[in-house]
């Protein structure tokens, strides 16, 4: 017997679109090649922000979620119960701070567009941001305060979005590498083939975070996903000195880049463990895994240019990972327009995190025929700006793809699913 949906992908955005699903009464089976949420997922931070976005199809996305979130927080721990860990929800702030009357110039500029845009932006002082974060260094200007910003712990949302579809009837299979395409008689995407097995279903919808194109491919179809790797150190643990999450008026630039090359911006936080995680770095270099001491000297330094005691603070540990990276910086939610039965849930670079709830009611409205909360059209597949990375098809080209997916492992992101 079908299942209504396969997702192909059990990172946070699988997770979140499995429950959406699931709680809408669709019977759904969630396969990842790995464990579930050990990849893109497991090495982020878990930010739920709209300060780093500027007005547009993005941040209502992210609106949407951050509003989702705060109920998701009560709701998953109502559901699962004391004894299930919690996701850690932390409406924690931000604060974008500058150093350069330029900079400061161009962040107030940035923020009366988001203002209009509904978010919370408030202008600080020099000495209104070192009351919200004492140690910041002398030369900080002052910036912006983001009181809308947010923070979980990614791994914990995204088992606790898992066990809420488990409860809904949802079966999440792991170890399980989906290696082509079920068409129905009719060419349409009927299911997946896998090591262990096929599955049938109604709807496919690939939600496998930096290797979704990959997955595409085996499928028969194409998205524009490529890896984009980032960094982040740990500190050893230290009494909080840090209250929000700070970055400086790089980072916006920084995610909003299109180029390969190496590009740092400093992004500090504290989490309930007392440790400090500093960021970021992004780069274009495949699914490389190995470190690069220029990247880590790099995010170093500008953290200390922000926070100068951190240079008498020990770095533990630093992990890398692999976001979702879509050329026009959007994700994609919703039907393939060449392969029916094909949906996905993908690109959303680092903001996987805070996108997810959003995601997933998009894609159970989509599927399901309901009202969606937010225009879906701004994410869909076929929008122009993808439309025209579409490779041309050849007379010689065959159904069956022939695609790399699970030939290069790799830990991951800040976003996703090992699948």
């Amino acid at each position: 017997m079908a299942t209504d949906v396969v997702i192909v992908g059990a990172g946070i955005v699988g997770a979140a679109c499995a429950r959406s699903l699931a709680l809408a009464g669709a019977s759904v089976v969630v396969l990842d090649r790995g464990a579930a949420v050990a990849g893109t997922s497991a090495h982020g931070e878990g930010n739920l922000l709209v300060s780093d976005k500027g007005p547009g199809p993005e941040l209502v996305l992210a609106q949407e979620s951050l509003r989702r979130w705060t109920a998701l927080a009560q709701e998953l721990a109502d559901e699962l119960g004391p004894r299930f860990p919690s996701i850690e929800h932390d409406a924690k702030g931000g604060l974008v701070v500058v150093s350069s009357d330029d900079g400061l110039a161009g962040l107030r500029d940035f923020a009366a567009g988001q203002r209009e845009a509904g978010v919370e932006a408030v202008e600080v002082t020099a000495d209104q941001a070192r009351a919200l974060e004492s140690d910041l260094a002398p030369g900080v200007l002052g910036g912006v305060h983001y009181p809308q910003d947010a923070q979980v712990q990614p791994v914990a949302a995204a088992e606790a979005l898992l066990a809420s579809a488990r409860r809904a009837g949802a079966v999440v299979r792991t170890g399980v590498e989906v290696t082509g395409p079920l068409l129905g008689a009719d060419g349409r995407l009927a299911g997946v083939t896998t090591t262990r097995g096929d599955v049938a279903a109604g709807a496919v919808l690939v939600a496998a975070g930096p290797w979704s194109a990959d997955v595409a491919e085996r499928l028969g179809s194409w998205v524009p996903v490529r890896p984009r790797r980032g960094v982040v150190l740990v500190t050893t643990p230290m009494p909080q000195r840090i209250h929000h999450k700070v970055y400086d008026g790089d980072y916006f630039a920084a995610t909003q880049s299109a180029g390969a090359e190496l590009q740092t911006s400093a992004v500090i936080e504290s989490t309930r463990g007392g440790t400090v995680l500093i960021g970021s770095s992004r780069e274009q270099v495949g699914f490389d895994e190995r470190f690069r001491a220029e990247v880590l000297a790099q995010m170093a330094r500008r953290a200390v240019a922000v926070f100068p005691f951190l240079a008498e603070t020990n770095v533990m540990r630093s992990y890398l990972g692999f976001r979702p990276y879509m050329p026009d910086h959007l994700p994609v939610i919703g039907a393939d327009p060449a392969l029916p039965g094909l949906w996905f849930a993908t690109g959303h670079e680092g903001a996987g995190v805070g996108l997810a709830p959003a995601t997933g009611d998009l894609i159970a409205a989509a599927l399901l025929g309901t009202e969606p909360a937010v225009d879906p059209s701004p994410y869909a597949a076929d929008r122009p700006t993808l439309q025209t990375l579409r490779p041309t098809p050849h007379v010689s080209d065959v159904q069956v793809p022939r695609g790399t997916w699970g030939s290069d492992t790799s830990e991951s992101d800040p976003e996703g699913a090992r699948s």
